[in-house]
């Protein structure tokens, strides 16, 4: 982590940072995070990030900051700008960026509260931890989590600071040797990794499931759908069982830090040749080629 942190409009000192002991993000889990990575001292694809945080917000009826009524991208213009601050007060230029938002400090019980405390907005920064090398050339070895996920659950789709089931997924992950589990729902639909989305390469056809699933709309995750379209690969985005996933000849999983990750086993059972296939490594190169071509340079909303 850099010595440095954006809390509520400043850069300070992270050991001078301070929040509330009654923020409902301490208390109640209730709150919202974006994990993004800086290239060139640019963010990918920032600006859906933000999106994506603003509309998990009013679906959940969480108070937003002022600042943040003022539109999409006026408000993606100052976070773009508060992440020009952080990155070059600590020295980075291609970092791991999280963007953390909670509703402020609430209301002890039997406490009236005229005004109610404004949301907390905190970013941090820190070096990119890269994935092993070997994982991208020869694939994750990868597990069935055993949790589910339900389309009844109102947080599903969402990425909420209560994320301890996920971080069990992927303790049950690690403890069978794997680098992820995948999640499927009450009705054994595949559903998403812990902390990423899940592609299949299967007949021909480049297939994920529906966000409706429900599953986390990955930033990544409409990249790769955008490039697959950009080259005309058939698209198919529908529920996919057990059957299917182990029927793929190829798997992939996608997230910011990860970008685009080959999966060669599902526990005991190898997909496709037990190699990285064709299609991972083109979607691999296609997004790499995304981001020099949208991170190349540092513009002046980057902080340059």
């Amino acid at each position: 982590m850099s010595d440095f942190v954006f809390l509520n409009g400043e850069i300070v000192p992270a050991d001078e940072a301070r929040i509330s002991v009654f923020d409902a993000g301490l208390t109640h889990a209730a709150g919202f995070f974006e994990t993004m990575r800086a290239y060139n001292g640019r963010v990918m694809r920032l600006e859906q990030h933000v999106n994506r945080l603003i509309s998990s917000a009013a679906a959940l009826d969480l108070q937003m900051p002022a600042s943040f009524e003022a539109g999409l991208e006026s408000t993606a213009n100052d976070i773009r700008a508060a992440i020009g601050q952080l990155l070059s007060a600590s020295r980075l230029t291609d970092a791991r960026v999280r963007l953390t938002m909670t509703p402020g400090a609430v209301p002890r019980p039997g406490q009236t509260i005229e005004h109610p405390a404004p949301p907390t907005v905190l970013i941090t920064a820190s070096p990119v931890q890269p994935y092993p090398e070997e994982h991208y050339r020869h694939g994750m070895r990868v597990c069935i989590c055993p949790y589910q996920q339900s389309v009844h659950d109102p947080l599903a789709g969402h990425k909420t600071l209560g994320y301890l089931p996920r971080l069990l997924g992927m303790k049950h992950a690690a403890e069978r040797q794997c680098n992820e589990a995948l999640w499927f729902t009450i009705d054994n639909h595949l559903a998403e990794g812990s902390f990423c989305n899940v592609f299949l390469w299967h007949e021909g056809t480049l297939l994920t499931p529906p966000t409706q699933t429900p599953i986390l709309a990955g930033i990544v995750r409409g990249c790769v759908l955008e490039l697959a379209r950009r080259e005309n690969l058939p698209v198919d985005e529908r529920p996919i069982d057990i059957e299917t996933l182990l029927a793929a000849q190829e798997v992939f999983l996608t997230a910011s830090i990860m970008e685009v990750m080959p999966v060669t086993a599902i526990e005991k059972h190898v997909v496709g040749s037990g190699r990285v296939g064709d299609a991972s490594k083109r979607f691999a190169e296609l997004y790499r080629s995304l981001v020099a071509c949208e991170c190349a340079t540092r513009g002046p909303a980057d902080g340059a």
